[in-house]
C-alpha cells in the first residue's frame, strides 16, 4: 500500500507491502453536523455550563481573548468572526478587545503571523499582541506549589476567554481549557513547576481528573478567572469538526469526550515498526513539536522496535535548553538522569525522547544535517521509504508495521498493555 505523510509544506511517500502492515491509524468515522464556523457559531448559541457569551460580557468592560501561537493550527481566525460577532452583541466596543498570542515558552511572532493566525477581520478591528513573560501579575501559588504568574494584560482585563484545540497531550491528558492560561501566558519558573510533574505515572496522554498536572493547570485557570471558553476539535486535515464553548472545565471535558469518539485506537499488539509524523507544517517546523507524534508512537511499537520519525524540522530543535540538552549529553540515558536530578523546562522534551529510546530505535527523516542528527541519538535517514527498507533488513521481511500520519492526534492502546 501507497501512504503518505505530511513532512513541512510537502510529503513523504512510503510504499509498505499490504502484508507487513498491520494498520494506518486514521480518525474513527463519527456522525458530524456543522462544520467550520457554522460549528462555532453553533457552539456559541449552545453554551455548556454556562450563559451565553453575551449574558456575560457588558459594554464598557476589556476583554482579553487568549489563543494559541503559530506553533498549534488552532484555527484562530475561523473563530474569531463568530466570537467578535457575539462580544459586539453584548455592546462590547473594538477598542475593549485585545487578541493575546499565548507563547508560553516559545518565540515571539511577527506582525505578519499574527495577522495570518488572527485573519483579516480581527487583525483589522481589535488590538493583536503577544503574551509577554516579562510583564505579570502573581495570584499566589496552587495547592502543589505552583506560582501563578500571568500576562498583565491578561490579569488586568475584566473578561477572559480562551481558545484553543483540543488534541492529546503526552503529560497534559488532553491540550485546551485552562492550557490557554497555564502555560500559554504564564511565567517560564510557572511552567517548569507545573511541568515538573510529567514524571508521575499518572500524567499520561488521555487522563484528566487522574491528571496531577491537568489538575494543576485548572487550579491556576480558576485562580485566574476564565470566563468563557471557545474550544475545537479538528480533523485530520485541520478543520473544525466540533466547537465547544462555555464552562472552562464543563465544555473542555466535552470536547475531550468527542475527541476520544474520533482518535482514540485499540491495537491488538504492538507493531515492529511505526511510521509516523505530525501531519507537516506547522507542527513538524521542530524536533522540539515533533516530538509530540514520537511520544504517541511509543505506545504503539515493541520493545526493541523501531519508529521512523517523520518530520521537517526545518527551524531545527526549536527551544534553547532542550538543544543544550540534546547537544551536550554524554548519552541519551544520560538525559533521563539529568531529569531525575533537575527539572527543567526544555530538558523534559530531551528526556522524554531519551526515554522512547530505551525501548526503541529512532529513525528521523527530517531536513537536519545527518551528523547533527547521530549527535543527538538518533538515526539519520534520507527518506520515509530508505528508513523503512532499512528496517526490514534488521528486523527481517515479516516485521509488521503500524502507520500514525497523523501522530500528534491519533493515541494508540495495545489490549495486552491495559
Amino acid at each position: 500500500m501507497k501512504l503518505e505523510f505530511g513532512f513541512g509544506a510537502s510529503v513523504q511517500t512510503v510504499e509498505v507491502p499490504d502484508n507487513n502492515l498491520i494498520g494506518v491509524l486514521h480518525a474513527n468515522e463519527v456522525p458530524v453536523g456543522l462544520t467550520g464556523e457554522a460549528e462555532v457559531r453553533r457552539a456559541l448559541q449552545e453554551p455548556i455550563g454556562s450563559p451565553r457569551l453575551r449574558e456575560i460580557v457588558h459594554p464598557g468592560e476589556t476583554v482579553a481573548i487568549i489563543t494559541s501561537d503559530v506553533t498549534r493550527p488552532m484555527p484562530t481566525y475561523k473563530v474569531m468572526p463568530a466570537l467578535l460577532d457575539e462580544l459586539y452583541a453584548a455592546g462590547v466596543q473594538p477598542e475593549d478587545i485585545t487578541l493575546v498570542f499565548g507563547l508560553g515558552s516559545h518565540r515571539k511572532q511577527t506582525e505578519a503571523e499574527h495577522r495570518k493566525l488572527a485573519g483579516e477581520r480581527a487583525f483589522a478591528e481589535i488590538r493583536c499582541i503577544d503574551s509577554d513573560a516579562e510583564d505579570c501579575v502573581s495570584y499566589g501559588t496552587t495547592s502543589r506549589g505552583t506560582p501563578v504568574d500571568i500576562f498583565r494584560v491578561v490579569a488586568e482585563a475584566d473578561r477572559r476567554i480562551c481558545l484553543g484545540n483540543i488534541e492529546y497531550h503526552y503529560f497534559a491528558g488532553y491540550s485546551g481549557g485552562a492550557k490557554a492560561i497555564m502555560p500559554g501566558v504564564s511565567t517560564r519558573a510557572a511552567i517548569q513547576a507545573n511541568h515538573s510533574r510529567m514524571v508521575l505515572p499518572e500524567a499520561k496522554a488521555g487522563a484528566l481528573e487522574s491528571n496531577p498536572l491537568r489538575m494543576d493547570i485548572e487550579e491556576a485557570g480558576a485562580m485566574v478567572g476564565i470566563d468563557f471558553i471557545v474550544n475545537v476539535v479538528l480533523s485530520e486535515h485541520k478543520e473544525i469538526l466540533r466547537a465547544v464553548a462555555g464552562d472552562p472545565v464543563a465544555a473542555h471535558r466535552a470536547g475531550c469526550a468527542f475527541l476520544d469518539t474520533l482518535y482514540r485506537k485499540e491495537l491488538d499488539a504492538p507493531a515492529d515498526i511505526v511510521l509516523v509524523s505530525q501531519g507537516g507544517a506547522p507542527k513538524d517546523l521542530n524536533l522540539y513539536q515533533t516530538q509530540k507524534a514520537l511520544d504517541n508512537a511509543k505506545h504503539a511499537v515493541r520493545d526493541g522496535g523501531i519508529i521512523i520519525l517523520i518530520g521537517s524540522c526545518h527551524e531545527g530543535l526549536g527551544e534553547k535548553t532542550f538543544e543544550e540538552w540534546m547537544t551536550t549529553a554524554p548519552s541519551a540515558h544520560s538525559l533521563i538522569e539529568r531529569i531525575g536530578r533537575e527539572f527543567k523546562l526544555g530538558g523534559h522534551k530531551a528526556a522524554a525522547i531519551a526515554m522512547v529510546l530505551e525501548r526503541a530505535e529512532v529513525d528521523l527523516v527530517s531536513d537536519l544535517d545527518d551528523d547533527f542528527v547521530r549527535s543527538i541519538f538518533l538515526t539519520p535517514q534520507p527518506s520515509a521509504q530508505a528508513a523503512l527498507d532499512r528496517a526490514f533488513e534488521k528486523l527481517g521481511p515479516d516485521a509488521t508495521v503500524l502507520a500514525m500520519p497523523f501522530g500528534g492526534s491519533t493515541l494508540p492502546s495495545v489490549k495486552a498493555q491495559q
